[in-house]
């Protein structure tokens, strides 16, 4: 085995990743409760958003729902006036999806909501402390993107 890290620790970085996203998704939640959208709104909101004029075949491979599930998704939250749908330009029969002005303020808020959270919290931490987490967690994302 080529890793340097022993089992124990392996142990405990994933019951500590796990902990930890566990409580900013909570925290995520009820902020989202505030705004009447659900996580998997929020997050395909957000996938569109980051992938401007995504297909939902590429918005439900991105979220790991079935089509279905994504369509009734992108439906809901169309609805509600933050994203469209729109006939590709080079090929009408696909559809795509972009975020409208709605949708994009609506990120913000949530966004800003969820750093004010975190700002509270590592405000509690010292700067040697807030470095070394953030030292880390750029590493760890680093070796865990496929690119």
């Amino acid at each position: 085995m080529s890793l340097n890290v022993m089992n124990d620790d392996v142990v405990k970085i994933e019951t500590l990743l796990r902990n930890v996203s566990s409580t900013i998704r909570k925290q995520g939640r009820a902020i989202l409760g505030d705004f009447d959208m659900s996580p998997a709104q929020f997050d395909a909101l957000i996938w569109v958003d980051e992938y401007k004029h995504i297909t939902i075949g590429e918005l439900s491979a991105k979220l790991g729902l079935a089509y279905s599930t994504t369509t009734d998704l992108v439906d809901r939250i169309e609805r509600r006036g933050f994203v469209e749908r729109m006939r590709d330009d080079q090929d009408k029969r696909v559809v795509r999806v972009r975020v409208l002005d709605p949708g994009l303020a609506l990120i913000d808020r949530v966004l800003q909501e969820r750093r004010n959270y975190l700002a509270v919290i590592l405000g509690q931490l010292q700067v040697s402390e807030q470095m070394l987490i953030l030292n880390a967690l750029t590493i760890l994302q680093q070796r865990l993107s496929p690119e």
